[in-house]
């Protein structure tokens, strides 16, 4: 079983306006919509769940879902407590199951990526997406030097690391279910917990299974700002 975790409970607070950047127009439909559709149309996605934020499961719930299962949980404060409520809401399910999670604000997924994913977890128990990284990349760091002479400028270039080692990670991001479930498990154990993305607990939590990577595509854009709003493809 395919279970599509979409994230969609943050305030987004950096895209500004009324409401957050989920649900922002583009065409008829908000963001969220278009990235629940994109799932819907694989027919390898047998459900798909939103994780939003309490007050507006109602409203996520009268969207209209065609070709998977569809419900809508509660999700918390940071982005690990969504991913924790979406794993414990599916803790009793078969070892095989999978989930795939999927920021709400990657409207532009394409079906090839999801297929691809999808793929992928028939010979693998985690699966990233990203992009080989274009630009140089600098690694920074802060020296009291820089502090002192311009403290509202503070960083200094540390090393220019090797691009070709180096990707952009996209979601969705899949798992089978005892592999997120057991990471998850042992991170809670450490009081120095902290995580952006799900890859990432399972490799610092889990490195004896290894992620193996699909490319992802220069759509695949993760929407932050309002002009962003332009690049989104309607389907």
């Amino acid at each position: 079983m395919n279970v599509t975790i979409i994230l969609a409970a943050g305030s987004g607070s950096r895209f500004g306006g009324d409401e957050p950047k989920q649900f922002a127009k583009i065409g008829d439909r908000t963001v969220l919509e278009h990235s629940v559709a994109a799932f819907a149309a694989v027919d390898g996605i047998d459900e798909i769940c939103v994780v939003t934020q309490p007050e507006w499961i109602d409203r996520v719930s009268k969207f209209k879902v065609q070709g998977s299962r569809f419900k809508v949980i509660a999700g918390g404060s940071e982005r690990y407590m969504s991913s924790l409520n979406a794993i414990m809401a599916y803790i009793d399910y078969p070892d095989d199951t999978n989930l795939l999670f999927h920021d709400a604000a990657r409207p532009n997924v394409s079906k090839e990526v999801i297929e691809s994913v999808l793929h992928s977890l028939g010979q693998y128990e985690a699966v990233g997406v990203g992009v080989p990284a274009t630009d140089t990349l600098w690694e920074v760091a802060v020296t009291n030097e820089a502090m002192e002479k311009t403290p509202e400028q503070p960083w200094c270039l540390l090393r220019v690391p090797e691009r070709k080692r180096y990707w952009m990670a996209q979601t969705p991001q899949a798992f089978r279910l005892p592999v997120i479930r057991d990471a998850y498990q042992r991170a809670l154990q450490d009081p120095m917990f902290a995580a952006t993305d799900d890859c990432g607990v399972v490799s610092r939590y889990m490195p004896e299974v290894k992620i193996h990577l699909v490319k992802g595509s220069a759509d695949n854009i993760k929407v932050t700002f309002p002009h962003d709003l332009q690049n989104v493809k309607t389907i």
